[in-house]
């Protein structure tokens, strides 16, 4: 009998912070969707021809990231991919880890512009991975830095265009970018 009523309570237990684990993660995407819609609408201040880009396309994705280099580096943030065909949403996380003479910290935004529904469901399915890319700058802010086409570059599929909102970078660098679906919030 007493068993039965560990396992009953043990239920209700687990029952009942349900419900608070659900409004905790609603939160969580709420802010992470405030995160990315504030940097889409930064994008779009940079460069104001990305708003028609980003209505025509059959779907795009905008993260923010925040990242800290002393040679080697690495960045880390969440962000969305939305279908516009379909209207939804889909929650990601992004990396990027970086070598070569560099030093900084920064807080940088990218924005990913699909050119196909295929380009879409695969970045969303499978994940994104660039794994040699190069850098090379030096920037200080304290806004946005307006310059969205030197960030700008094609993917498989699409265009990425990245936006550095503040922090200083000197140097240059070698590195990887890799985008996929966030398991706590899918």
């Amino acid at each position: 009998m007493q068993r039965r009523q560990f396992f009953l309570f043990a239920s209700a237990l687990a029952a009942s912070g349900a419900p608070a684990f659900a409004q905790d993660n609603a939160a969580k995407q709420a802010e992470v969707k405030d995160k990315a819609m504030k940097a889409l609408q930064d994008f779009y201040k940079a460069d104001p021809k990305l708003k028609d880009a980003v209505a025509k396309a059959p779907g795009y994705a905008v993260f923010t990231t925040f990242g800290l280099s002393f040679g080697l580096g690495g960045a880390g943030g969440r962000g969305f991919a939305h279908d516009n065909q379909s209207g939804k949403d889909t929650y990601m996380n992004i990396a990027q880890a970086s070598a070569g003479l560099q030093l900084g910290a920064s807080n940088t935004r990218y924005l990913f512009i699909f050119d196909s529904p295929k380009a879409v469901a695969d970045f969303i399915d499978k994940g994104w991975d660039a794994s040699a890319s190069a850098a090379a700058g030096v920037g200080a802010g304290g806004s946005a830095n307006a310059n969205v086409g030197a960030g700008a570059g094609n993917i498989q599929g699409g265009r990425m265009y990245s936006l550095t909102k503040a922090g200083l970078q000197a140097g240059g660098a070698v590195s990887g970018l890799k985008a996929w679906k966030d398991k706590d919030f899918n």
